[in-house]
């Protein structure tokens, strides 16, 4: 097998200049559920040559109707090493950073500090979503926020505005109220849906660590929401090329 022609079709739309690009970049994924899993997926086969993968969570059976590493076979394994296996099948050359920790305080702040082309935050859990935001903002790094996937259709209403934009979309609701309170207006990119969410398909949950909701998702809406990242990153980074 001849490893050098896997890129063909990537280099004859973004040239050789475009490749080395990408390769020379460095991509911090946080979270790799529905979303994030997609979306640094579309990263390596593009040819982003770092990434950065966070996620503490491991495969549960109620993530196979919507994320990437969710399989019978990796029940009960740490998001970050099946997918980390799944990009290095795809690119052996890639280097991965894999961080599976739930990232707060010092390992929050260190993790931020290190330097990246472009942050995407595909986390489902407001608190550590709000403070990767907050001091991905505040270090001065690009950023892609997912919004919420959950109890959408159509997605042919995601769209992609500054996060004062938002409309229509509880969890950007909330997030927007919780960074203004730390002094953060704006200057964050957010992939997110105008698509009223039906109360049929939020149910609330009680004991819940971090979580007093769960909204129904069909299949290819986190996948479409992760792609929108990617779309963002790549394209933002071949045009510095």
């Amino acid at each position: 097998m001849n490893n050098q022609d896997w890129q063909t079709r990537t280099r004859l739309l973004v040239g050789d200049q475009g490749l080395k690009k990408l390769s020379e970049s460095h991509v911090l994924v946080a979270g790799l559920g529905g979303v994030g899993a997609y979306a640094a997926e579309q990263l390596a086969r593009a040819g982003v040559g770092k990434l950065t993968l966070v996620d503490d969570d491991t495969v549960h059976n109620s993530n196979r109707n919507r994320q990437l590493p969710a399989l019978i076979s990796t029940l009960g394994l740490p998001k970050t090493e099946v997918v980390a296996a799944r990009l290095r099948d795809i690119n052996p050359d890639i280097e991965l950073v894999l961080v599976n920790a739930y990232i707060k305080d010092q390992l929050l702040i260190d993790l931020v500090e290190q330097p990246y082309d472009y942050v995407i935050d595909a986390i489902d859990t407001l608190a550590p979503k709000v403070y990767l935001l907050f001091f991905a903002h505040k270090y001065g790094h690009k950023v892609i926020s997912s919004m919420g996937a959950g109890g959408k259709f159509d997605p042919a209403m995601i769209q992609v505005v500054d996060i004062s934009e938002t409309q229509q979309c509880r969890l950007a609701y909330y997030i927007r109220k919780k960074l203004h309170k730390l002094g953060v207006w704006n200057g964050i990119t957010a992939v997110y849906s105008t698509e009223v969410v039906s109360k049929s398909s939020v149910k609330a949950e009680s004991g819940e660590m971090n979580k007093r909701s769960t909204v129904g998702t069909i299949s290819y809406m986190p996948a479409m929401f992760g792609m929108y990242c990617a779309s963002v990153v790549l394209r933002s980074l071949l045009a510095e090329n």
